[in-house]
């Protein structure tokens, strides 16, 4: 099976979204890197920008074959062309509601359209893909016709648009299956997500043979977007067993890249890609997924070069403190052990709803007695990875960062994170006191800690 990515094209019709060139070239990059088999540049005939944006990246040196978006008309077609593209994707609507209210046609004079814009793209050495705009709202028996008009007149693939996200599961693959009866050409899923149902949609249209899905990044597109890349890609890889050689570590750093030129960023609870997606919170679950992650998670984190997170808070149980005390090289006896969660679970409180390394460390480190705390180092350093806002400028970011005379180094990164500090304080309190500061700067969105328990010289062992 295929991936066909429309970010540049579907996503880009995001409300307030709208790419630069530079940023186009990157994200299409990515992608073919990531392992999709098409990616549709856009539709040249919108503006110059997107037709040059369209021209600039054909031309360059992909893997993945490309593919322009074109109505049913010459001119279109002839953009395509001009563009040097492998594909034109031809759509024209077909529901009644599209024939009466946008196209203003009978379906007789559509059928033509199909026949005559779908023969012209062959006569121009394309390969066409036809696509029956609201299909799922379409009259059965009018569907196949369109479908049939386009493959009698040269189309290489069909794709059963769910314009509106109206289409179920079992209504949307039942349609695939009917479409494939009817023609021998290989057909693709477009399911919109307003009934919130794109991945389920695209994932029954491929079950009951599809042959290719279409998604974008983090779901961008029309009102709610379409199917998002993340789910769909790890779903076929691990419950349908799709062995494709795609680059599942990229997710992260592709999903990344999209929300900071998209300026649209996903929640924290986005499957696969948000924040909490490999969090554990409640002590149950927690102490389980400490003994085997499987009890609690269905995906590996480090498939998709994401990490496990035990949350620390007053759902939390003996389990995860001791796990994350021991992390940093700390080892309270049961008593002291029983103490330091008592005092993270009473914390509520105080207005505090979740610890971070450091809160942890200064609880213990007024619980423990002095043989215990002699082990906590006088000196505490600290790796602090940013995400910034997408509005930053990350130049602008680092050097107020490197300003403060805690940090030794600032690196300026690519993937998942901007930037990353290094820093030495001389107490925990001032190293807290610190990551506040750096919470409440305009440009930081995120901040992740680490505290560093040991360092080698080169030439150690």
């Amino acid at each position: 099976m295929q991936l066909l990515d429309t970010t540049l094209r579907e996503g880009e019709q995001t409300p307030g979204v709208s790419f630069s060139i530079e940023e186009k070239k990157e994200i299409a990059r990515k992608l073919d890197e990531f392992g999709v088999d098409i990616i549709e540049l856009g539709h040249p005939v919108v503006s110059g920008d997107i037709e040059k944006a369209c021209r600039v990246i054909s031309g360059g040196d992909l893997k993945a074959e490309t593919m322009a978006h074109s109505r049913a008309l010459k001119e279109d077609i002839d953009m395509a062309s001009d563009i040097d593209v492998d594909w034109v994707g031809i759509f024209l609507g077909t529901s009644q509601l599209s024939l009466e209210h946008k196209l203003h046609i009978d379906r007789t004079g559509a059928l033509e359209k199909i026949r005559e814009s779908v023969s012209y793209a062959k006569d121009r050495d394309f390969k066409v893909r036809f696509t029956p705009e609201d299909a799922t709202r379409t009259d059965p028996g009018y569907l196949e016709e369109a479908i049939v008009t386009a493959t009698e007149a040269g189309a290489d693939r069909i794709s059963i648009a769910d314009t509106v996200g109206t289409a179920t599961p079992f209504s949307y693959g039942k349609l695939i299956e009917d479409v494939i009866r009817r023609i021998d050409i290989p057909v693709h899923t477009h399911c919109h997500n307003d009934y919130g149902m794109a991945v389920a949609n695209s994932l029954s249209g491929f079950g009951s043979g599809a042959y290719l899905i279409d998604v974008t990044v983090n779901g961008l597109g029309e009102r709610t977007g379409i199917a998002p890349l993340a789910p769909v890609v790890v779903a076929l890889s691990r419950l349908y067993d799709v062995d494709n050689d795609w680059n599942l570590d990229m997710l992260p750093e592709i999903s990344r890249t999209v929300e900071k030129a998209s300026g649209l960023f996903n929640s924290e609870t986005e499957p696969i890609v948000g924040e909490h997606a490999f969090a554990h919170k409640s002590g149950l679950h927690t102490k389980a997924v400490l003994e085997n992650p499987e009890t609690y998670e269905a995906i590996p984190p480090e498939i998709v070069q994401k990490h496990r997170e035990i949350i620390i808070d007053k759902y939390t149980g003996k389990a995860a403190v001791k796990d994350r005390l021991t992390e940093m090289g700390v080892e309270p006896d049961e008593d002291q052990l029983r103490e330091i969660v008592s005092r993270v679970k009473g914390s509520e409180a105080g207005g505090k709803t979740r610890f971070t390394d450091i809160d942890l460390l200064e609880i213990a480190d007024d619980i423990l007695d002095l043989d215990i705390k002699s082990r906590i180092p006088a000196q505490v350093e600290a790796l602090i990875s940013f995400s910034l806002n997408s509005s930053s400028y990350t130049t602008r970011a680092t050097r107020k960062i490197a300003s403060f005379e805690e940090v030794a180094t600032v690196f300026e990164l690519t993937g998942d994170k901007d930037i990353q500090a290094h820093l030495e304080s001389s107490s925990v309190q001032q190293l807290n006191d610190l990551i506040e500061e750096f919470r409440n700067m305009d440009e930081v969105q995120t901040t992740e800690t680490s505290l560093i328990l040991k360092g080698y010289e080169e030439g150690e062992n």
